[in-house]
């Protein structure tokens, strides 16, 4: 790989992609012209900024802006793009790909399965599907999700379906057991759904961790409405830390 990226580099080079004045530009030759729009690709193709999905879009409604502004006023200064200084809570970024998260990532992920993308976040529309932010306690061993269902989720006439809720648990659920135990993957999901979700609206998905047992971390989770009176589903959650080597099937 490494090698590959060199030989990437020193044909970057043949082209003549060194800086040229105005003047100089003005009379420079097409393949040039060519060189330096192929540098400002390359630019734009290494870009080290991907999109964060769980920052706020035009497309959430009240209740989601509110209950954002709320937890991430409440986070630690400097933690993922927290306002304020010494709180519990951290905002969890979320991208399109896993392997974005790790150094070099958005590089990867353009060569490794480049159409690949993160299930609840391949919907190109706002609020179609998918929006949500994460927020985790590490002191209190815990994590709570905003979650605003979009249209193309619908079950049931005008409600969320099961398995959309379903996801969204995992979703949480293993984001809560990586960031308390590294990387892990999902041994088993019990889920009760109690009410339903109608579509459009937005709903808190919190986490508690139960026990930890050698390499096993079992969670408990809910589903309720933003005020907590009415509970949606209950859920529990087993996970199994694994190594990178495990998961990339070693």
């Amino acid at each position: 790989m490494a090698r590959s990226i060199g030989r990437i580099f020193r044909s970057f080079r043949s082209l003549g992609l060194t800086p040229f004045t105005k003047n100089q530009l003005s009379q420079a030759p097409a393949c040039v012209s060519f060189g330096h729009s192929l540098a400002r690709s390359v630019a734009t193709f290494m870009s080290s900024n991907p999109r964060d999905f769980s920052l706020p879009n035009s497309s959430w409604g009240e209740d989601m802006r509110r209950l954002y502004d709320y937890y991430n006023s409440q986070c630690e200064t400097g933690a993922y793009g927290g306002d304020a200084k010494g709180g519990l809570w951290k905002r969890l970024p979320s991208y399109n790909r896993s392997l974005k998260y790790a150094t070099g990532g958005v590089y990867l992920s353009k060569i490794i399965q480049s159409k690949a993308r993160m299930f609840t976040r391949n919907i190109r529309e706002p609020g179609a599907a998918f929006e949500y932010v994460i927020f985790v306690n590490k002191e209190e061993k815990r994590s709570l999700c905003i979650f605003q269902a979009g249209h193309l989720l619908e079950g049931p006439p005008g409600h969320v379906h099961g398995g959309a809720i379903a996801t969204m648990i995992d979703t949480v659920t293993v984001t809560h057991a990586t960031f308390l135990s590294g990387l892990v993957m999902t041994a088993n999901l019990n889920i009760n759904y109690c009410s339903l979700i109608p579509l459009g609206s937005t709903v808190l998905i919190e986490s508690s961790l139960d026990k930890t047992e050698g390499k096993k971390i079992s969670l408990s989770c809910k589903v309720t409405s933003t005020d907590g009176t009415k509970l949606h589903t209950q859920a529990t959650a087993l996970f199994v830390s694994v190594s990178v080597s495990h998961l990339l099937g070693g």
